[in-house]
Order: structure tokens, then sequence, then C-alpha cells
């Protein structure tokens, strides 16, 4: 079997080399097999073809039995894939982890700054790389207020705080949307989340120290806008905004 270009290109994105994606296929191909069998169907030199084999299953694209000789079977693409999807978070997470502790107490030392206090932020992939950068900065508390016009956002920015809790760090939700609220809850039962109707705009605020703004479109056609700061006073306003709107806001039954 032959496969195109872009698939192989997705493939080595992927991780694969040449020879695991010649192996993987003729075993999608032709079902389980021997290491001398699969040389045979797919080209990759018997000398090479174990290791081949040992790294497709180590990555967990295909499982062998115990027979002698062992047989290697293809896992299907899409449990290899969510395997490998599922591998690639816990990587992330740890990595994550250990790049925050480490990297950010050098940069927020430095003396000299070199980014403007105020940025506008234009369009969804532009934004959501800002509240990662942001969020992922959160060392105490995190607020985050969403009214039903941006839920857009909802998931995309809370997928983001799993790291944060597992670092004790405050989550506090506020939203206009009872069925995100309930679905937020759900799945990250260690934040606080409660509902608020009528909320103006949205946002977070990290810290008292950095704030993102969400402001919707300026109109029918126009992208996604916000604003991200790290001016002392307006995070504090932000904040202050945030606990008056949570005081009169109801918790979530």
């Amino acid at each position: 079997m032959e496969l195109s270009q872009k698939a192989l290109n997705a493939l080595q994105e992927l991780g694969l080399t040449d020879y695991e994606v010649k192996a993987y296929v003729s075993l999608l191909s032709y079902g389980s097999q021997t290491a001398s069998e699969v040389s045979r169907q797919s080209g990759v030199p018997y000398s090479k073809v174990y290791d081949v084999l040992g790294r497709l299953e180590s990555k967990g694209w295909v499982e062998s039995d115990h027979s002698r000789p062992s047989k290697y079977y293809p896992k299907p693409p899409n449990v290899a894939l969510e395997a490998f999807k599922a591998q690639r978070e816990r990587q992330y997470s740890s990595y994550e982890q250990l790049v925050q502790e480490e990297l950010m107490p050098i940069y927020e030392k430095r003396d000299i700054k070199e980014r403007p206090e105020v940025w506008i932020v234009k369009g969804e992939v532009n934004i959501f790389g800002k509240l990662r950068e942001t969020i992922g900065s959160t060392r105490q508390e995190l607020m985050v207020a969403l009214p039903g016009e941006l839920r857009s956002f909802s998931s995309g920015a809370l997928g983001m705080v799993k790291p944060l809790l597992q670092r004790g760090v405050s989550v506090s939700v506020l939203l206009s949307d009872q069925s995100t609220a309930v679905q937020i809850k759900a799945a990250l039962p260690q934040v606080e989340v409660r509902l608020k109707d009528g909320m103006f705009g949205g946002g977070i605020v990290c810290d008292a120290k950095q704030v993102v703004l969400l402001l919707g479109r300026g109109g029918e056609g126009s992208p996604q806008m916000a604003i991200w700061a790290d001016h002392p006073g307006l995070a504090m306003f932000a904040k202050s905004y945030f606990e008056s709107l949570w005081s009169s806001s109801r918790v979530l039954t």
C-alpha cells in the first residue's frame, strides 16, 4: 500500500522514521507477521527490522506476542494515535512544569523589561497564545471571567489550568452560561466555579500582576481582540472588578 506524501509527512511529524512507517504499513496491509516477513514485505533491511519493530512497540504502534519467532500485530491507527497523544501530553506537562519552575524566576528577575506594558492582541490564535503564556506564568491565583458570548474561549483557556492545579494554584472561574459551568466543574472539580449574569466583557487576572481582557469582535468581519497588560494599576483594577462580580455571583448547584 502506497501512502500519500501528506500522510507520510504526518507520520514523520508524529515521530516515525521511514523504516518505521514502512513496517507499520506492512503490518496494516498484511496482518500479523514475523520480523522476517515484515522485512520481506516492507523492504526494511533484515539487519534493522528488529530495532525498527522494537521502537514501534515502545511508541505504541504495534504489539508482539512471546512465541518463537515472535509475531507482531499492528494497533489500529486511532488507538495508536490516542496512546501517542496521551504520552505527549504527559511529557508536555512534565516539561512545562520544569521550565516554569526553573526559567520563569530568571525571566522575572530581569532588571530591564523587554516588552511594553500594554499589548493589543488580534485573532483567536494569537489570543490563545497570549492566554497560554500568561496562565502558565501564574504562581498563586488565577481569576477567569467569561460571559456567554465568549464561551468559545472557555474550553481552550481552562484546558491550560490543569498544570496550575497540580502546582496548588488557586483558580476561580466566573461564567454566565450554566451548562458550560457544569461541564467545567465536572472536568476540573478543584476549580471554584460560580455564575454571574450581565457580565461586560471577560478575561483573566494572574497573581494581580497580569491581565488579559477579552473584548470580542470590533464589528462584523473583524477579528477577535484582546488587551494584555502587566501594568500594576490595570491589573489591580481588573482584580477588584472580578472580586466585585464574584461577591454578587451565584454558587453553582
